[in-house]
């Protein structure tokens, strides 16, 4: 499964502007669904046919965090914003990608030492510019014009059982949601996988797929900040390596307390180990199924992440395997 996580995470797509990281998973995923299709939104849908009428719904984000350019000066340096939770803390040294093929290393203004430090207290997309080795304005506009979108341009690293790159949010639910399509054979229910749209942005592409599909239960997969780093949250206790976590809350929903009974119901009979998450801030795409239609009873299995949101997520590979069979139990067994 490690080819496959690679294969998706090195893929350049930004909220809005998943087509090619849809495409790919389109032709990964052809072989083993009933159906499939794309709709206005973008959200790619497929079906896996049950047959007990009920309907399960799975739901991984295809969207990453990214920058768009918004002035080009007349040196050639870029100005951007950002598309989603991106600090700019975190872009200071890091390289860029962008969808035209330009690359660039992002840094920060300063005319004084004086003024680089009060700069570097509250840094804001205001002080820093990226670098695309444009000689001019002219030169830079040829190669990133303002409305071309970016990413951060960092690779792939395989520590073993750590696996680290950019986007494994929500990439490595991407990979978990196509796992689980290879793998499952005779589902109870008819389950769906969206991998949805803009995310990052505000939940967009989940607060539309299931309209025309109401399911029974929807379960989003994300990724979620690990706290077990020296001095990190100590108001939350999962960690890597112990198991995938079924979220109890975030800032932005309540998991259904029906969906977080039947997850460790399925955990505990199939014997695969999970962990509780309460998370003091973010949010995933189960808030978007919860206020779909006439609502959805909905929750999250997360991946614990290091990282989140920079050129450097760190997962450990057994959690990914564990939620890969966390959800293939549910789908076999079904909602009820």
């Amino acid at each position: 499964m490690k080819s496959l996580i690679e294969k998706l995470v090195t893929i350049s797509s930004p909220s809005g502007r998943e087509h090619a990281i849809r495409e790919v998973i389109a032709g990964e995923i052809k072989p083993y669904v009933d159906e499939m299709k794309i709709d206005p939104l973008g959200n790619l849908v497929a079906l896996k046919k049950g047959k007990s009428g009920r309907k399960l719904l799975f739901d991984g984000h295809m969207d990453e965090i990214g920058v768009v350019v918004t002035h080009v000066d007349s040196k050639g340096f870029l100005r951007v914003d950002s598309i989603g939770g991106l600090s700019p803390y975190m872009l200071l040294g890091s390289r860029l990608v962008f969808d035209t093929g330009a690359s660039g290393v992002v840094d920060v203004e300063g005319e004084t030492i004086k003024d680089l430090k009060e700069t570097m207290k509250s840094l804001d997309y205001d002080h820093i510019f990226v670098d695309i080795g444009a000689t001019d304005k002219e030169d830079a506009e040829k190669k990133a014009p303002v409305g071309t979108f970016g990413t951060y341009d960092s690779t792939f690293v395989d520590l073993g059982k750590r696996l680290v790159s950019k986007s494994m949010d929500d990439r490595i639910a991407c990979a978990i949601m196509i796992q689980v399509l290879k793998e499952l054979e005779k589902p109870e229910d008819d389950v769906y996988f969206v991998f949805a749209v803009q995310e990052e942005v505000g939940i967009v592409g989940a607060s539309v797929a299931a309209f025309d599909i109401m399911p029974d239960m929807a379960v989003a997969i994300d990724v979620t900040a690990g706290p077990d780093t020296p001095k990190s949250f100590k108001r939350m206790g999962f960690n890597l390596g112990g198991g995938p976590t079924i979220k109890i809350k975030d800032r932005g929903s309540i998991s259904s307390s029906r969906v977080v009974s039947r997850l460790k119901e399925v955990a505990e009979k199939r014997d695969i180990p999970t962990q509780y998450e309460v998370l003091i801030f973010g949010g995933t795409d189960a808030s978007g199924y919860q206020m779909t239609g006439r609502g959805i009873a909905s929750g999250t299995v997360s991946i614990p992440c290091r990282y989140v949101h920079s050129p450097h997520e760190m997962v450990d590979y057994d959690d990914v395997l564990n939620a890969v069979r966390l959800l293939k139990a549910l789908a076999e067994e079904g909602v009820e």
